[in-house]
């Protein structure tokens, strides 16, 4: 499933550094704002250590990981919705995405410039959320303008679209993303016609200082970010991308050591990868056997045949059943013998609604 995350932020947050780190491409990182022109994608793998211990029971031929997209965009500048910088083109990048991983500086570093010249979170994160709301509110503006008098003359249609532009432009008006409203399904299916860039879900990313790495909670700026996202009900992840950098290209032993020396258990851009992830509401089922164990990735609330499709149309088209066991219960019985003595083993059909960590063999016939 082809499903991305932009990486958003102020020049000079560090946003580039993440990027080189997470997809080990050496895009330019440098100390001016603008150094990212073009949007560059990076494809990461899922970490997932049910991948480690199906390996070790199946012994396959070759390991396959699931995998989720990252997206560098253009450093954002106040007056990007009017066209300041490279705001258009910003603003249409972000557009593409699915979710904004959003950089927040929280390290101090006299040696690179901030664009405003000092460090404050609040103020990056609203400098952002002003302008997506800005170019947002046009957007529903222009809609209105369009379709007003058609909803006044009594046009279904138009009167249910205009029932969900008034509490939009309310909301904009008032500096809210429209992630804050609540919307049916019906309703919703409506928003995501205008591709509104504060609809979409959202995660900060507080790029600390190496000082502040093994305990977030001393750097007064962390703090202020997490209180911040708490009351928009959204995840901080903390990172240092100077130190994910360094990590990249280390194999696993010595990048173990690596994080032990720092005092953390897993690296900023694991926890990163999970998060957004899990923002976009995806799981993993597994597919099994001695040429290949492989991680898929699926929506939540998938059946299976729409599953079975992520692997191949055939598949789906001439889905007939799935052999399903969970995760879990291999591990307590450690084998397909096991299972299928312990009764573990089921057959699903077509309603059958996927579970994450289940490990799947579609039968099918076109």
């Amino acid at each position: 499933m082809a499903l991305t995350a932009g990486i958003v932020g102020l020049p000079n947050v560090g946003k580039s550094t993440l990027f080189n780190a997470i997809t080990n491409a050496q895009v330019e990182a440098a100390n001016y704002p603008f150094a990212t022109i073009d949007p560059n994608v990076g494809v990461v793998e899922v970490p997932d250590y049910r991948l480690d211990e199906l390996t070790k029971i199946f012994n396959p031929k070759k390991t396959i990981a699931t995998t989720f997209e990252f997206t560098d965009i253009a450093g954002l500048v106040k007056g990007a919705s009017k066209g300041e910088g490279l705001g258009n083109k910003f603003l249409a990048n972000i557009r593409e995405t699915d979710a904004i991983c959003e950089v927040v500086r929280c390290f101090r570093d006299k040696d690179i410039t901030h664009v405003d010249g000092d460090v404050d979170p609040i103020r990056d994160i609203e400098t952002i959320h002003l302008e997506l709301v800005f170019a947002d509110l046009e957007t529903v503006e222009k809609r209105i303008g369009k379709i007003e008098k058609k909803a006044k003359s009594g046009d279904k249609d138009s009167k249910a679209e205009m029932a969900v532009l008034e509490p939009l432009k309310e909301a904009l008006e008032a500096g809210k993303p429209a992630r804050v409203l609540e919307f049916s399904q019906d309703e919703m299916d409506i928003v995501k016609q205008y591709t509104l860039l504060t609809i979409k879900p959202l995660i900060y990313i507080a790029n600390l200082g190496e000082e502040d790495l093994e305990d977030p909670e001393s750097n007064p700026y962390y703090v202020t970010l997490k209180e911040y996202a708490q009351k928009e009900n959204c995840d901080v992840v903390p990172i240092c991308a100077k130190i994910e950098s360094e990590l990249v290209g280390l194999d696993k032993e010595d990048k173990d050591m690596f994080l032990q020396d720092l005092g953390i258990e897993e690296s900023g851009l694991d926890k990163l990868i999970k998060a957004a992830y899990a923002l976009l509401g995806l799981n993993t089922f597994f597919t099994v056997g001695a040429d290949e164990v492989r991680a898929w990735t699926f929506k939540k609330g998938m059946l299976a045949p729409e599953m079975a499709g992520i692997i191949h149309t055939d598949f789906q088209k001439g889905f007939i059943k799935a052999e399903t066991y969970s995760y879990d219960d291999l591990m307590v019985h450690k084998t397909e013998l096991a299972l299928k003595e312990a009764g573990k083993i089921r057959q699903e059909g077509k309603q059958y609604v996927g579970q994450d960590g289940d490990i799947m063999f579609f039968k099918f016939n076109v």
